[in-house]
C-alpha cells in the first residue's frame, strides 16, 4: 500500500480561460482532453501527464455537489474562491496502491470518504477532507483493485448510484 506520486491539483478560479492561457503561454502547458464532469474544467498537460485542472469558481450547484466530499460542513462556504486574487486550489490527487489497506486505515481513523469511478476512465476514487486546513484530498486507485474488493462507488459515469 502506498502513495505513488502527486497526481494533479484543481484551481478554481474567476477566469479559467486566463488563468489557462497564462500557464500554456508563460510555462509551457499543453491543454488537453478532459472527461465531461458537467461542468466547464481545463486540464492542462506536461507531456503526457494532466497536471493542473482549472475551473471556473462557482459556477453551478451540480459543480458544487460534485466536488463536495462527506464532512463539508454546511455552514462553510468551499466554493468562495472567485474573486480577483482569491483562486484557491480546491484539492490535491495522489496516485495510490492498497485500496484495501487505505479503506481499512481511513475507517479505522474515523476519515468520511465518498468513492466514485472518474467519469469514462478505470479509475476508482476517494474523496475525503483534511479537516485542519481543509484541503480536500483525492485518491486514485487502479479500477481493478475496487473490482477485486466489490466495491460499488456512490457516483459513476452515469451520476450518483443508489
Amino acid at each position: 500500500m502506498g502513495l505513488r506520486f502527486l497526481e494533479h491539483a484543481l484551481i478554481l478560479t474567476h477566469d479559467p480561460e486566463g488563468t489557462r492561457d497564462w500557464f500554456c503561454t508563460n510555462l509551457g502547458f499543453t491543454n488537453g482532453f478532459h472527461p465531461d464532469f458537467g461542468f466547464p474544467v481545463y486540464w492542462l498537460y506536461i507531456g503526457e501527464q494532466d497536471v493542473l485542472h482549472i475551473g471556473k469558481a462557482r459556477h453551478s450547484a451540480h459543480q458544487n455537489t460534485y466536488l463536495q466530499t462527506p464532512s463539508d460542513q454546511k455552514d462553510v462556504d468551499y466554493s468562495a474562491a472567485g474573486a480577483l486574487g482569491s483562486g484557491r486550489i480546491d484539492h490535491i490527487c495522489f496516485n495510490c496502491d492498497g485500496l484495501a489497506e487505505f479503506v481499512e486505515r481511513l475507517t479505522s481513523n474515523g476519515v468520511e470518504f465518498s468513492e466514485r469511478k472518474a467519469h469514462n476512465s478505470n479509475l476508482y476514487q476517494l474523496f475525503m477532507r483534511e479537516p485542519i486546513n481543509g484541503i480536500k484530498v483525492e485518491l486514485n486507485f487502479a479500477w481493478s483493485e475496487a473490482e477485486q474488493l466489490g466495491r460499488v462507488p456512490a457516483w459513476t459515469d452515469t451520476g450518483k448510484s443508489n
